[in-house]
């Protein structure tokens, strides 16, 4: 059997074998049959603080590094991928603002020889495959070890009064006004100058606590809480509303520049527990609370309007007794509902080799998409660490690759920031073994409708042009061509191609006219 053909054969095959070197795995039939959405976020962090590995290769080498990761994810069934670039208010990527990373040349505020943009070549290489670059930020931390040396022109020493110093880190003071609107002209400087499509914050915003530590803001509550309504014991409510501003002026800065720039948060996966909050409202849970000891209401945020999404780090196991992965992808699915926000799940790889509950003979991977899948206000997952699928770590390539993420998805479209889906492509037509298309110029002149991918889609002889079917969507690109004998190994006579434009936020256009091979 060959052609088309055959990708509708291995859907209905009762096992498939994965191979990674000597690795192999067999997947059961019935993971194998369960549809795979058409949309669906599929990202992947890639961090790069604490990692010092970095700057003792050579600017080839590292990007070679990176390359093989985005490879990896490519072909693992990703779309998005969220690249750190400021660590510890340094900066990953040339910035007239913030010195050069350390974690890039071993020094901060040195630039790298030859001269490179880590993020300008990450932006490149994963619209080039066909993914989105969100650049992953942390608003606060200044330093991660206590030998970090911070470079002489570091704002450090020219206002060394919006910083507090916090067991052995160094870190902006949330509630200086002048920390924050440092915050938001470095976010302003990057969504301008980069063709990024989201800002990505994680979990840090207060530090995490420490045992017997107070951080040290009193000076600042002392100055400004009062005027901001806030009395003496209203600390935590003061912490969360400076927290908040912050939020509140990157999405503006964000929307105002590129109104189809997303803004996410990726929080602990623990909002409150359920014995801390009169109301019962909080997760039956027993750990740190992203609320109440960080001082950051992100179900708040999205309620309002401030953040276009959220990933919660649910890194744990089903079972967990004080954390348990299926009480908390619960309790986001209800609480997350707002149609502003869309809701995705932070996925720790080394957690999906634990025993499935039910079935101790299988881990936990099927159980934890199939409630991401099933549930109705979750629309995809962040896999952590995103460098674990060139080493196959707990053999998560092979399973997406293969299976769960076995065909391409588009990202669900962002319709609370534009609805318009684009115009079909423009002058569809066969050259050789290519296809060739153009994006309407009127469509192509529109920031909102501007083309940021095509999708292809192919279907063989006898079967109708359904573009909602994930079966058929072959490819996600960037370019204006695709070439049919290379790029389709399962091609087969009779075969129908289809091509549609994906703009900034993700509306698709309707089906370009057939192009028979």
């Amino acid at each position: 059997m060959k052609g088309c053909f055959a990708r509708m054969f291995r859907i209905a095959l009762s096992a498939v074998l994965l191979s990674a070197g000597s690795v192999f795995a067999i997947i059961p039939a019935d993971a194998q049959e369960k549809e795979i959405p058409k949309r669906e976020f599929r990202g992947a962090w890639l961090h790069i603080v604490g990692n010092k590995t970095i700057a003792t290769l050579s600017a080839d080498q590292v990007k070679q590094m990176f390359l093989n990761a985005l490879d990896s994810l490519q072909e693992a069934g990703c779309n998005a991928v969220i690249f750190q670039v400021r660590p510890t208010a340094d900066a990953f990527y040339y910035s007239e603002i913030e010195p050069w990373s350390r974690y890039l040349t071993g020094e901060q505020g040195k630039a790298p020889e030859p001269f490179w943009d880590p993020l300008e070549f990450m932006v490149r290489e994963s619209h080039k495959r066909g993914m989105e670059l969100h650049a992953w930020c942390n608003p606060y931390r200044v330093t991660l070890e206590e030998s970090d040396q911070l470079c002489k022109d570091h704002l450090y020493f020219s206002h060394p009064e919006l910083f507090v110093k916090h067991g052995k880190q160094l870190y902006l003071n949330p509630a200086e006004p002048l920390a924050r609107s440092y915050t938001v002209r470095v976010i302003a400087d990057i969504v301008r100058r980069y063709d990024i499509q989201a800002i990505h914050f994680d979990d840090y915003f207060y530090p995490y606590p420490i045992s017997g530590v107070e951080f040290d803001d009193q000076d600042a509550f002392s100055r400004y809480a009062a005027a901001q309504g806030f009395s003496e014991d209203q600390k935590a409510d003061w912490r969360r509303h400076n927290v908040e501003l912050l939020i509140q002026e990157i999405n503006d800065t964000i929307k105002t520049i590129k109104p189809w720039v997303r803004f996410g948060i990726s929080p602990f996966g623990i909002h409150r527990n359920k014995k801390d909050t009169p109301d019962g409202s909080g997760s039956l849970t027993d750990g740190l609370s992203n609320y109440d000891e960080l001082y950051a209401d992100v179900p708040g945020w999205a309620e309002k309007g401030y953040i276009d999404y959220c990933v919660p780090q649910l890194y744990w196991k089903i079972g967990n007794p004080k954390a348990d992965y299926d009480i908390l992808i619960h309790w986001w699915d209800k609480t997350v509902q707002n149609e502003n926000a869309h809701l995705y799940i932070g996925q720790n790889i080394s957690t999906f080799k634990e025993k499935d509950l039910q079935d101790p003979r299988k881990d936990q991977t099927e159980r934890k998409i199939e409630l991401t899948r099933t549930l109705p206000n979750v629309r995809g997952n962040v896999w952590w660490p995103g460098w674990s699928f060139c080493r196959n770590v707990c053999n998560i390539f092979d399973n997406l690759k293969n299976n769960y993420q076995r065909y391409p998805a588009l990202i669900p479209a962002y319709s609370f920031l534009d609805d318009k889906a684009p115009s079909p492509v423009h002058d569809i037509h066969k050259n050789g073994r290519l296809i060739e298309w153009e994006q309407r110029k009127s469509n192509a002149r529109d920031p909102m409708q501007k083309a940021l991918f095509y999708a292809v889609y192919c279907f063989p002889d006898g079967v109708p042009v359904n573009i909602d079917d994930s079966r058929y969507l072959l490819k996600i690109t960037q370019d204006t061509s695709y070439n049919v004998v290379a790029e389709n190994k399962e091609h087969g006579a009779g075969c129908k191609y289809v091509v549609t434009v994906i703009d900034r936020c993700w509306n698709e256009s309707r089906a370009s006219r057939i192009i028979w091979y």
